[in-house]
């Protein structure tokens, strides 16, 4: 098993006879089966799960389906045809029907289960058993794994139907959510912020739902009525779908000595994952405790290098749980997700959460997911107590090596090279303040500040004046045009520090402007986007979200005047404290 063939394809990938040549089911090859499935995978009632790495499901088809929508931009890195998304047996494989699939292609899926901790914390009573062996993949079963163009890639579908671990749910996801997570997979994508992909997303014409949601303009915190939705299947797609809750899952199942190859299977899971997703960072040739730290070094890079980047780019994750914390460190849960509009710190667009997963608390949460991927690998190293320290410094200088990433990401944000010294932090405190007590919309401030204003009136363009506490009071925004002022000089001297110069010239200015404009996007998928676009979708127009695939796959570039009307502004007013805009439960 590679990551890395010798050869690559670069035929077009026209027909499912031509992707069934493709496949490798490395994940169901080589790690253990639950002993307890059914061979069939007709296996959809809520059970216990005591052992194996993954439970043969056959997929639930949806009924009726019909195209929406495929991302092109990753067709295109697959060398897929576009013509694909229609044909009668691509739409029948991802849309869950595997029935007539081609050889080698397998008429089975696969569902895993994990654990769940939050914060540092191992919860099991969120499993219908009380044990913790309930819980899962309830609507995401894979499907497809196989080498394309050098890269092997998993396809998932989400919604595809219910599982041992669906705990008494339909294992069905609505139209609405699903084109949340198309649309984003996407974007984040081409925002270069490391995700899981989209590759296809088809709706039901006849078959719906009953959800929780909010009733139109409703302020409520929670959803206040029962809507009925159509079901739709996204495919998601990613090297692999192992979350730390996996290895939890296992690390607990092992310290427990729960079944006799409990210790085996944590290691083969470690070591698959390796292979599978760190191949090209760690040696084959190391030993398997060597292999551990090294791993525990990548994945700490990784991680700290995705959540530099949602806040780069104003991404709350919404729910960062250890089971939504893919172990190869990219992002995988697209449930309460959002954008900032308004700068806010404490930003959290899930209504089920509370501070402790919002905005700029994302770093902790990923520090207590990190202790909790350490705290499962160290089983592996009992016996060699020198990696086990070694393991042990990795874990505590998590703290300092995401201090170091945010501050390299807060520098190009600003156009600067470094924030070391005391001036430059003394900016960066001062910025995050007056962004809280304007208030400022993230992106568009920044977008501004990209093109090195000669005074603060293009900024301007981000104040969101109606909500500040100064409105209406002229010398108090006197005073902040005064504090703002002064903070647009402090960082302009220290942009001319950086250029060596005593000041900007035209052709330097140019130059930190536009690496500016490649770090700050101008376009950002705001749930107020997002909204009239699966509106519409009910109603079987799907003309807004193809637009918004052309618009967000393109974020850092200056569109038509038309677009920037559109979507380059700020958040209407009465738009504010809006359930299902600007918070939401956790999507079906």
């Amino acid at each position: 098993m590679t990551n890395r063939p010798p050869k690559k394809t670069s035929a077009t990938i026209s027909t499912l006879n031509d992707l069934a040549k493709l496949v490798n089911y490395s994940y169901m090859d080589t790690l253990n089966c639950d002993p307890d499935a059914t061979e069939n995978g007709a296996d959809y009632a809520p059970r216990q799960v005591f052992s194996g790495h993954y439970v043969p499901v056959n997929p639930t088809p949806i009924k009726g389906p019909e195209y929406i929508a495929h991302s092109k931009t990753f067709f295109s890195e697959l060398g897929f045809s576009d013509t694909l998304t229609e044909s009668s047996d691509f739409m029948r494989l991802f849309s869950g029907d595997l029935s007539q699939v081609p050889k080698p292609m397998r008429k089975v899926g696969w569902a895993t289960g994990y654990a769940l901790s939050i914060y540092g914390v191992e919860f099991t009573h969120q499993c219908p058993f009380q044990t913790g062996n309930g819980y899962g993949d309830g609507r995401a079963i894979s499907v497809f794994e196989g080498l394309i163009n050098g890269r092997r890639w998993e396809m998932q579908l989400k919604g595809g139907g219910r599982t041992p671990y669906c705990r008494g749910a339909d294992g069905r996801a609505v139209l609405r959510s699903s084109i949340r997570e198309f649309l984003a997979q996407e974007h984040m994508h081409a925002l270069g912020v490391s995700t899981s992909r989209s590759l296809s997303l088809y709706v039901s014409k006849t078959e719906r739902v009953k959800r929780p949601w909010y009733s139109e303009g409703s302020r409520s915190e929670h959803p206040d009525m029962l809507v009925s939705e159509a079901v739709a299947i996204s495919t998601r797609v990613a090297p692999s779908f192992i979350r730390v809750g996996q290895l939890e899952l296992f690390a607990r199942r092992a310290r427990e000595d729960t079944h006799p190859k409990a210790m085996i299977e944590l290691e083969k899971v470690v070591l698959h994952l390796i292979e599978r997703e760190y191949a090209d960072v760690v040696d084959s040739q190391l030993t398997s405790a060597e292999k551990v730290v090294l791993l525990a070094r990548e994945f700490r890079s990784r991680l700290v290098s995705l959540i530099a980047n949602w806040i780069r780019v104003g991404f709350c994750q919404g729910n960062f749980n250890s089971d939504n914390c893919a172990a190869g460190g990219y992002t995988l849960d697209y449930g309460p997700f959002g954008f900032c509009d308004v700068f806010n710190p404490y930003y959290q667009p899930w209504a089920g959460s509370g501070n402790h997963f919002s905005f700029m608390n994302q770093p902790k949460a990923a520090q207590s997911n990190f202790e909790m991927f350490c705290s499962a690998l160290r089983p592996l190293l009992a016996l060699h107590q020198d990696h086990l320290l070694a393991l042990h410094e990795i874990q505590n200088g998590f703290s300092n090596v995401m201090h170091t990433e945010m501050q390299n990401m807060w520098a190009a944000k600003l156009g600067l090279s470094t924030l070391s010294t005391t001036s430059h932090k003394t900016l960066l405190r001062e910025l995050q303040t007056l962004m809280a007590q304007t208030p400022v919309d993230y992106t568009i401030f920044f977008r501004e500040l990209s093109s090195i204003p000669n005074d603060i009136r293009p900024l301007k363009k981000s104040f969101y004046n109606s909500l500040s506490s100064n409105s209406g009071h002229d010398t108090d925004t006197h005073q902040m045009d005064t504090r703002w002022i002064e903070w647009l000089v402090n960082w302009k001297t220290l942009l001319n520090r950086d250029c060596d110069a005593n000041a900007i010239t035209q052709r330097t200015r140019e130059e930190v402007s536009k690496q500016m404009k490649l770090v700050n996007p101008k376009y950002i998928l705001r749930e107020w986007f997002v909204m009239p676009a699966y509106q519409q979708a009910s109603a079987g127009d799907y003309t807004l979200i193809r637009e918004l695939q052309e618009v967000m796959t393109q974020p850092y570039s200056e569109q038509s005047k038309d677009m920037e009307d559109k979507y380059y502004r700020l958040k209407p007013l009465e738009l504010f404290n809006v359930g299902g805009v600007s918070h939401l439960s956790c999507s079906s």
